[in-house]
């Protein structure tokens, strides 16, 4: 049976592929779950329509982020935390910390936790460089200089 392909299917192919199955994985698992429709040439011509269409919301995906990766390019966030004699914190600045701290700045967009890759919490006074990796593939490293909280 011949389908094409809506998704991409780890063990069968790529979205927009046409591809020949038994007709038991079509009926039985394809076809309801929305993953491919039937061969024809309506259904060909749809395909093709969808995939301009995603090719677009990449497009304006990227661009997006691209616009937020420069905004925070050029910032450094200043942050306050408790710290012993040695510079070492008595707690830690976490990728939530960071996000607040993104949030209160002039920036006009707020910060997904999971674009934030924090190996570990920081747990010392100084300046650290934390990379952001957008979903489309933009990355920016985020300038954090924790201080000393002033008693």
């Amino acid at each position: 049976m011949k389908l094409i392909l809506r998704e991409t299917v780890a063990s069968l192919g790529r979205a927009g592929d046409v591809v020949d199955v038994k007709p038991g994985y079509a009926r039985n698992y394809l076809l309801p779950q929305g993953l491919a429709y039937m061969a024809s040439a309506a259904n060909i011509r749809r395909i093709e329509e969808e995939a301009r269409r995603r090719e677009g919301k990449v497009r304006r995906d990227y661009l997006e982020t691209s616009r937020q990766a420069s905004r925070l390019e050029g910032l450094a966030l200043a942050v306050t935390a408790r710290a012993g004699d040695e510079g070492q914190l008595f707690g830690s600045v976490t990728v939530r910390d960071i996000c607040d701290k993104v949030a209160e700045s002039d920036v006009d967009f707020e910060l997904d936790p999971r674009t934030v890759h924090l190996a570990a919490p920081i747990k010392s006074v100084g300046e650290h460089l934390v990379p952001v990796r957008f979903r489309s593939g933009v990355e920016v490293e985020l300038r954090v200089i924790v201080e000393p909280e002033e008693d």
